[in-house]
């Protein structure tokens, strides 16, 4: 285990970014450093061991970077997508963002039957792409043992919206 203040030292605060008033938050500096990325991974998964959830779940689109810590869990990987952006039947939910509207996707054969599911992303602010996310997952018959994410900014009280799901964070602002 280690200090998530390494991590959060090098998130990058842009501020007024994509519109005035809104600080975002950067991780390209954890990306473009390969300890940091180790460790960012690290800590989104650190409580599994290599088969212990059976598909990891990562959302459009810096979610699926982290969500391909499902290699290391020895797990398969479902991405959540964009309207418009898979090929297959899909089954869609619209939500709220802090600063506009989204529709997501699945593929509606995605999930195995039974599977232990990972939700993993790099943030959760006010809960909407999340809560959209596990509304999704809900159409299939299996559990999502954790919501986990690299960055949570708590003011924005999002994990409020998902309650349903444990929910971790590796970094809080």
């Amino acid at each position: 285990m280690f200090s998530s203040s390494i991590l959060a030292s090098a998130v990058r605060n842009v501020p007024d970014f994509p519109k005035p008033g809104v600080q975002f938050k950067d991780i390209t500096p954890i990306l473009a450093d390969s300890a940091l990325f180790r460790r960012a991974v690290d800590a989104l998964i650190e409580p599994y061991s290599p088969g212990a959830v059976d598909q990891v779940i990562g959302i459009d689109a810096r979610g699926f970077i982290f969500a391909a810590a499902a290699l290391r869990l020895r797990a398969g990987f479902i991405p959540i997508r964009k309207k418009g952006k898979l090929p297959f039947h899909a089954h869609e939910e619209s939500y709220d963002l802090e600063y506009g509207t989204n529709t997501v996707a699945i593929h509606a054969d995605a999930v195995a039957p039974g599977a232990q599911l990972l939700l993993i992303d790099d943030l959760l602010a006010t809960g909407g792409t999340a809560s959209a996310a596990l509304n999704l997952l809900k159409n299939f018959d299996a559990p999502v043992v954790e919501a986990v994410f690299l960055i949570e900014l708590t003011a924005l009280k999002g994990r409020e919206k998902i309650l349903q799901t444990p929910v971790r964070s590796v970094i809080a602002f």
